[in-house]
């Protein structure tokens, strides 16, 4: 194992290293949340496909292809299918505002009213995305040193944090760059093809499961349904997503780069569900089905190559922890601190203060937090399903209102927020947190309201209107002052 550790203890340094060399780069807002807006192609896809492929879709994926077979494919494959829609329909328009966060979009079309409270929603959702991604830490560590799970936590954490605080986005980005190339190799090149040949081919699959498992639809027609209501629906609204749309150097780079990034998450996708497969085929009695990409890992790679897919592993649930704690930070400092500070000191304050400072701190103080709170929790899925409820049931309706009809007004995004995200939290607590009807009937209520309050309110000025015209081709501020406060 001396070869493995060599491995993971190398790309940890590497990932350290990088967090300090962004740092020299993130001399401001721009640089430090959304790396200057200057990410080609190349970057912006991989960083895309990064984020959006955690460890959720690497070891729960594997797991669902265990449980399920080939359909086990569906939950990472309905991510790949909404960041694809993102990517074509609406990512151009999105990175043309020149705006750090989704509730800078909603005042921007609304007319400055709606910031707070959709910003409290999506600050909820960021967290509990970022503690999820940090519970994972104690998976992979203990299969790594047989580590105990707080001190796991507590050392996967403290990296993310530490990279993320120093550099802001432009580390985050160059650390998601060689977290998509690990995990392209790790799992992609090394892991499919071992674990299938190991298995026997999948002749000798056919031969030794049941036929349900190669059914594309065996996973079942509801839980399809459900996965493309919170997954595919969830890309296009997440504030930690379109945070990776405002660094797209262009509308195109975030159009194309996003396509490929899509394009990625599908075929990883079915590589999770066939490697998970074929550990169903080799350990037919594990006692968890979460627990097949570990074993599989530990029991028939060579070393080094073992270390090299353990790492990928490793990338994964650090892309998405380091994505969703900068979006976390960025909207607790920009969307709630800012204007409840603006809102105490309508006379600006103290003056000018050090904005790459401020939200160095809140990325260190909201680290602390989602480090306490992935210790304190055990539930992941748990965990995962009120974040995606919440966004989902929340938010959906009044952003895709706001870029896809013009009649819908202040009043009616307000009182969807209001009504959606209440709807789901008391649907939760009635019906249980992992039953589908929460975000069923929370998204349903929010579609009610949003389309009743807006017409049966003032439309919304027309020159704010404009202005939002303006903003979606491309033309106005060129980096968007901060918010007034609400």
């Amino acid at each position: 194992m001396a070869v493995d550790y060599t491995v993971i203890v190398v790309y940890l340094a590497g990932m350290l290293a990088m967090g300090w060399w962004g740092m020299r780069r993130a001399k401001s807002k721009s640089e430090f949340l959304v790396a200057g807006r200057r990410l080609g192609p190349w970057m912006y896809s991989g960083t895309m496909a990064a984020i959006v492929l955690g460890g959720a879709s690497t070891i729960g994926g594997v797991g669902l292809g265990y449980q399920y077979g080939l359909s086990g494919a569906w939950m990472v494959f309905t991510i790949g299918l909404g960041l694809l829609a993102l990517s074509v329909f609406f990512s151009a328009r999105i990175a043309r505002l020149k705006v750090y966060t989704v509730s800078e979009m909603l005042d921007l079309r609304y007319g400055g009213r709606a910031g707070v409270i959709s910003g409290v929603v999506m600050w909820a959702y960021t967290l509990m995305l970022a503690v999820t991604s940090t519970i994972a830490y104690a998976t992979i560590f203990d299969v790594l040193f047989d580590m105990n799970r707080t001190l796991a936590i507590i050392l996967g954490g403290s990296i993310v944090v530490a990279y993320s605080t120093l550099g802001g986005m432009w580390s985050i980005t160059l650390t998601d760059m060689v977290q998509f190339v690990v995990k392209t190799v790790g799992v992609l090149l090394l892991l499919l093809p071992i674990a299938v040949v190991k298995a026997g081919g999948f002749g000798e699959m056919r031969a030794k499961l049941p036929t349900e498992y190669f059914d594309p639809l065996g996973i079942g027609g509801e839980t399809i349904f459900t996965y493309v209501l919170i997954y595919t629906f969830g890309m296009l609204i997440g504030q930690d997503i379109w945070q990776r749309v405002f660094t797209a150097r262009s509308d195109k780079v975030a159009r194309y780069g996003g396509t490929v990034a899509g394009t990625y998450c599908l075929v990883y996708a079915i590589a999770g569900a066939v490697i998970g497969t074929a550990a169903k085929v080799m350990y037919p009695k594990l006692p968890s089905a979460d627990a097949a990409f570990a074993t599989i890992v530990k029991d028939e790679l060579p070393m080094g190559v073992r270390g090299l897919v353990l790492a990928a592993a490793l990338a994964a649930v650090m892309s998405t922890s380091s994505g969703a704690l900068i979006a976390c930070a960025t909207v607790a400092n920009n969307d709630i601190w800012s204007r409840l500070r603006g809102a105490v000191r309508s006379d600006g304050g103290d003056g000018p203060h050090d904005e790459v400072k401020g939200n160095r701190a809140f990325i260190l103080i909201m680290g602390v937090g989602v480090i306490l709170i992935a210790i304190a929790l055990n539930d992941v899925v748990e965990a995962l399903t009120v974040a995606y409820n919440l966004l989902v049931g929340g938010l959906l309706v009044p952003i895709l209102g706001g870029l896809l009809w013009r009649r819908g007004t202040a009043p009616g995004a307000l009182a969807a927020v209001a009504a959606g995200g209440l709807s789901v939290i008391g649907l939760m607590w009635g019906y249980g947190i992992l039953a589908n009807q929460p975000v069923y009937y929370g998204l349903l209520t929010s579609l009610a309201v949003y389309v009743a309050v807006s017409l049966a309110t003032k439309p919304t000025d027309a020159a704010v209107l404009a202005a939002w015209r303006e903003r979606l081709a491309g033309r106005g501020a060129e980096e968007s002052p901060a918010p007034a406060a609400a």
